[in-house]
C-alpha cells in the first residue's frame, strides 16, 4: 500500500510517462508493470488513495507570489480592512474603497429563447448563440458602508477609471472626507506611482493603494464580481449591449438593498503564516528540480 501511494505522489513525467496526470486505473497498471504487486484493480487503488485524500487525477492551478514587496503591500491592505493605516486607527471620516474592472462581459443572444423551469424539468438554455458585443463594468465597493458604485463602458483606460473615481468622489461623504483609500490592482488604468500622483491631482483626499502583483484575492470588489457573475451572467441570454448594461446597473441597485460589509478575517499574522508555508513549498520544489 505504501509503495502504491508513493507511486501516486510522483509526477507522470518523472516516471517516464507521456501523461500530465494519472487515473487510478493507470496507477494500477504502473504498479503491476513495476513489480510492486502481482495484480491490483483500479478500484482498490482508488480506495487506498481516498483514505489519505490522495487524488492525482485532480489538480489545482495557482500562482507563486513573485512580487518582492508582497508582504509589505498585502499587509497595508489587510490593515485597511481592519481600519488601520501606518499602525494608526482610521477615523470616522476615513473611507476604504475597493475598485476594479470586470472586462469582456459578453451579450450572448441564444438562438432559441431560454425556457422557464417547470415541475420535473429544469430551465433550458440553448447552447448556440449570437455575439452581440461586450462591455467593461467598472465598480467601486465601499468596504465599511457596503455601497456599490459602477458604470459600463466599451473599453478600459485612464479616462474610464477617472469617470468611476468621479462617480464616487463627487458624492458625500467622500467629497468632504479626510481620506479615501482606493485599493486597486496593477492594470494599465491605474498602475505605479504615476497613477498615485495622478489620483492626488484628481482628488487631494484620495489615496491610491496597489495590491501586490497577482493578488486579486485581496481586493474585496472581486467578491462582489463573483456574485454578479453567478446572479446575472450565468446563464447569459441577452439580446443587446443595452440590455446587458441595464441588467448590470439594475442588479447593482438590487444588491445594495440587502448588502452587508464582507466579514474579512484574514490578518497580517495569517499572511505571514501563509507566506512561510509557500516559502517552504518553493524550497521543496526547487530542491526536487
Amino acid at each position: 500500500m505504501v509503495e502504491i501511494k508513493a507511486l501516486a505522489c510522483q509526477l507522470p513525467k518523472d516516471l517516464g510517462l507521456p501523461l500530465s496526470r494519472m487515473s487510478h486505473e493507470e496507477i494500477a497498471r504502473q504498479a503491476v508493470k513495476r513489480g510492486i504487486v502481482a495484480s491490483i484493480s483500479g478500484a482498490t487503488v482508488w480506495r487506498w488513495l481516498s483514505a489519505d485524500a490522495i487524488r492525482p487525477w485532480f489538480f489545482r492551478g495557482w500562482i507563486w507570489p513573485r512580487d518582492p514587496q508582497f508582504e509589505q503591500k498585502a499587509g497595508r491592505i489587510l490593515d485597511l480592512y481592519h481600519r488601520l493605516w501606518n499602525r494608526r486607527p482610521l477615523g470616522q471620516n476615513d473611507f476604504v474603497i475597493c475598485a476594479d474592472e470586470k472586462t469582456s462581459i459578453q451579450a450572448r443572444q441564444r438562438l432559441v429563447p431560454t425556457t422557464a423551469p417547470r415541475p420535473g424539468r429544469l430551465s433550458r438554455v440553448e447552447h448556440e448563440y449570437k455575439r452581440r458585443g461586450a462591455l467593461v463594468y467598472l465598480a467601486a465597493w465601499d468596504v465599511q458602508r457596503a455601497r456599490v458604485f459602477g458604470l459600463c463602458r466599451t473599453t478600459t483606460g485612464i479616462d474610464s477609471f477617472r469617470e468611476l473615481v468621479r462617480l464616487v468622489m463627487n458624492r458625500q461623504p467622500y467629497r468632504s472626507a479626510r481620506r479615501v483609500f482606493w485599493i486597486t490592482d496593477n492594470s494599465t488604468s491605474h498602475r505605479g506611482e504615476v497613477a498615485v500622483e495622478r489620483m492626488k491631482r484628481w482628488h487631494p483626499n484620495a489615496i491610491l493603494v496597489h495590491t501586490p502583483i497577482h493578488a486579486s484575492w485581496l481586493n474585496q470588489v472581486e467578491i462582489y464580481f463573483s456574485v454578479l457573475q453567478r446572479k446575472i451572467l450565468t446563464p447569459n441570454d441577452l439580446e443587446s449591449l443595452e440590455e446587458l448594461q441595464a441588467r448590470i446597473i439594475a442588479f447593482q441597485s438590487l444588491y445594495e438593498t440587502t448588502a452587508e460589509p464582507f466579514e474579512w478575517k484574514f490578518t497580517r499574522n495569517d499572511l505571514k503564516n501563509l507566506l512561510a508555508r509557500l516559502s517552504g513549498r518553493e524550497h521543496e520544489c526547487r530542491k526536487a528540480a
